[in-house]
């Protein structure tokens, strides 16, 4: 039986908050707990919502679940605060595709399996990612989808070393790299001409960006591996971070950016036996299909 599930609705995504405020009628009437957080604020009560909100991190503790309204990007940016306290996350898609959102907005009458405990919990793997400046640990951050790292605003090719902890993997001249989750090669490294991997694997996918090669290949290495992407010493074109498409961090020439398997997983609920097959077909080729009937 749950005892508590916080509704984290994104206001920019959820206009007036409407679809939380239906979601809460629904839990509500089953008596199921709920309290209602804003994940892109503080502990400030937004106006005109007409329901009380309360501060995200005071109502952790104790919960149970987190039910993310919005896109995939809601969902990314809660997995990291749920990862840490071990909080399945149920995304409900507000956004375009919304690949990780377990429900859309015309299925909340779904929501009712919650206390009658009619669902599982599928873990997804998450990088620990790092950089290394002479010898010392500069930045850090976790990521459930990537760790990009490319050029800056100037357009040129740069040139970086990815390593594992065994020998050289491959040297990348272009716009740069991204290392992937599995959950993640169905976003940036899909673009990039990465593999599709089912997503409760465990792999790292190496994809290089727009590579100035007839030989640039995407690689899907063990989770057990530790990678290195590492700057020219001698380079003098600017190169960013970005982890989970979150703002971008500014490498210096030598810097090493460091990727290795979390001990953290990103635990998402799931409502509907549908296998990753159908998910893939219903949301990266839907509008094609619809688009030939």
């Amino acid at each position: 039986m749950l005892k508590k599930v916080i509704l984290c609705p994104n206001p920019y995504r959820d206009t007036e908050l409407r679809v939380a405020k239906e979601a809460k009628a629904i839990l509500d009437e089953i008596k199921c707990p709920n309290v209602v957080c804003i994940p892109f604020r503080g502990s400030e009560e937004p106006e005109g919502y007409g329901l009380e909100i309360r501060a995200l991190q005071q109502e952790l503790r104790g919960a149970d679940m987190l039910i993310a309204f919005g896109g995939d990007g809601t969902i990314l940016h809660l997995s990291k605060t749920a990862a840490h306290r071990d909080i399945p996350v149920l995304g409900i898609n507000l956004g375009s595709l919304g690949f990780m959102a377990e429900l859309e907005q015309t299925d909340l009458q779904k929501l009712r399996d919650l206390c009658a405990e009619k669902y599982i919990v599928e873990s997804r793997m998450m990088l620990d990612v790092c950089v290394r400046r002479e010898g010392r640990v500069i930045y850090s951050s976790l990521a459930l989808n990537e760790a990009l790292v490319a050029r800056g605003n100037v357009s040129r090719v740069i040139r970086l070393h990815i390593f594992t902890e065994s020998g050289k993997l491959v040297d990348v001249a272009g716009d740069g790299v991204v290392v992937a989750t599995p959950t993640g090669s169905t976003a940036y490294s899909l673009s990039a001409g990465g593999p599709v991997v089912e997503p409760t694997a465990r792999n790292f996918v190496v994809s290089p960006i727009c590579a100035h090669s007839i030989h640039a290949n995407s690689y899907v290495l063990s989770p057990e591996r530790i990678i290195t992407v590492q700057t020219e010493a001698t380079g003098y074109k600017p190169v960013v971070l970005s982890v989970d498409g979150g703002k971008a961090f500014s490498l210096r020439h030598g810097d090493a950016v460091e990727i290795t398997r979390s001990r953290y997983d990103t635990k998402l609920v799931r409502l509907e036996n549908r296998s990753f097959c159908e998910v893939l077909q219903r949301k990266m080729l839907g509008g094609l299909i619809d688009n030939e009937k």
